[in-house]
């Protein structure tokens, strides 16, 4: 049996799915929700603030998982550059939705704080 190219890209294509479907880095999630500033509770916005406060230890441990991740997979140079390109964008993602999310959380905090 020989392989043809579309055989060859098949294989090539099923192997890649399945080194990014055993990923050892579990992407952070956000909390689900950010309470309304105008009518949260404080034990409402103290809740929100833990699971934030969570969340953004994930957000880095993430980013220490990737590290090392990085260091395993890689064996060559050129592998070495594409792999810490791929995991700067996961980690780069990340980052921006904490950011966000965290934009959006001390907006209603402040909400809260000026109904006091």
């Amino acid at each position: 049996m020989t392989l043809t190219k579309t055989h060859c890209l098949a294989i090539l294509a099923f192997a890649s799915l399945s080194l990014s479907a055993h990923a050892d880095c579990v992407y952070p999630k956000a909390p689900a929700s950010i309470p309304d500033g105008k009518t949260a509770s404080e034990a409402e916005m103290v809740a929100a603030m833990t699971a934030f406060k969570t969340y953004d230890a994930e957000v880095k441990a993430f980013g220490a998982c990737l590290d090392e991740e990085t260091k395993t997979k890689a064996v060559g140079t050129a592998q070495l550059m594409q792999v810490k390109t791929m995991q700067s964008k996961k980690l780069n993602a990340a980052v921006e939705e904490l950011q966000s999310k965290a934009k959006e959380f001390n907006e209603q905090v402040r909400v809260f704080k000026a109904r006091g």
